[in-house]
């Protein structure tokens, strides 16, 4: 097994990579390292091939897949962990933003200090205010809601353990929450080291502005299939219930002060219940709480027929 597996999705940056791949060897030869380097073309227009080819006929620790169509980070970084053999393994991004002389202290944390996951920290960033305040925010909000305490969950530059990411399963747009996912598939032991962040070099961003839209909606599918993708019922039982309950209350109270007033006549002037807004407030809950109460039936018969519902991560078995 190798010291490290570096993975490295890229999309167009041919530019950069001879460079990149330089930087990352002298450190390694500085540290006597073995290693490979997983390069991730997801679906590149520029001659990023080409030049990753003329890598690999000077260093056979360079391997490299192709997409043939840009399928986004998140697959690059699934298909590197796949493949990555490495005791170590490393992802940074490939437009020279991320230093390869933080590896070796990334490494010593995760075999001295016992991390399973240790994720950068671009303290000093050099990007403009458009992405630097909505991506404090990003970040604030996702503490909240995870529970990890990291000020910058979507850098790039990450060390895992190996075996954290053969643990978890990466797509759609989830690399932003990688630590999310290891910390529900068991390893919570995550650090984070202060890490340079360089200015761009080549080329231009490949990130707009549609990540602060689609990341919080990510985050929230992360922690709902974490928490309630063995058991909906739990979920949207319980919000049924206590719906359909609030609203059986509301036409309960509704159809007593109907029996006192018209049938008795022990009141004042009756109003007509579909004249009164708690009348269709106790009809909308009921109809809403059935249904979820309906949803989370249907959501157990499917997990209950998932091929994967008894698919639990052991660590050790004693026998």
């Amino acid at each position: 097994m190798k010291d490290y597996s570096i993975v490295i999705p890229l999309f167009n940056e041919a530019e950069s990579l001879p460079e990149l791949h330089s930087w990352i060897i002298k450190v390694m030869e500085e540290q006597k390292s073995t290693y490979e380097i997983w390069f991730i073309n997801d679906g590149s227009t520029d001659n990023s091939w080409e030049v990753i080819e003329e890598l690999k006929e000077k260093d056979e620790n360079v391997k490299a897949i192709k997409f043939q169509r840009n399928y986004g980070k998140s697959a690059g970084l699934f298909i590197g962990f796949e493949h990555a053999e490495g005791e170590v393994v490393v992802t940074m991004d490939a437009d020279l933003q991320d230093s390869p002389e933080e590896l070796p202290e990334m490494r010593r944390m995760i075999l001295e200090e016992g991390f399973d996951l240790v994720s950068g920290w671009k303290k000093k960033r050099y990007d403009p205010l458009s992405k630097t305040i909505p991506t404090k925010l990003y970040n604030w909000a996702t503490r909240k809601m995870s529970g990890i305490k990291l000020n910058d969950f979507n850098c790039g530059l990450k060390a895992y353990k190996y075996d954290v990411i053969k643990s978890i399963e990466v797509y759609g747009e989830m690399h932003r929450y990688i630590p999310v996912l290891a910390k529900w598939a068991g390893y919570s032991k995550i650090g984070e080291k202060v890490v340079r962040h360089q200015a761009r070099k080549y080329g231009y961003s490949k990130f707009g502005l549609s990540r602060f839209i689609n990341g919080p909606l990510d985050l929230l599918s992360i922690i709902f299939v974490a928490r309630f993708g063995k058991k909906p019922m739990h979920l949207f039982g319980v919000l049924g219930a206590i719906l359909f309950f609030l609203g059986f209350i509301a036409g309960g109270y509704l159809s007593v002060d109907w029996f006192l007033t018209f049938v008795l006549d022990l009141k004042g002037d009756y109003y007509p219940m579909t004249d009164r807004p708690v009348f269709f407030f106790s009809l909308v809950f009921m109809i809403i709480g059935t249904q979820l109460f309906l949803a989370g039936f249907v959501a157990e018969l499917i997990t209950r027929n998932s091929s994967i519902r008894n698919n639990y991560k052991i660590s050790k078995v004693l026998k």
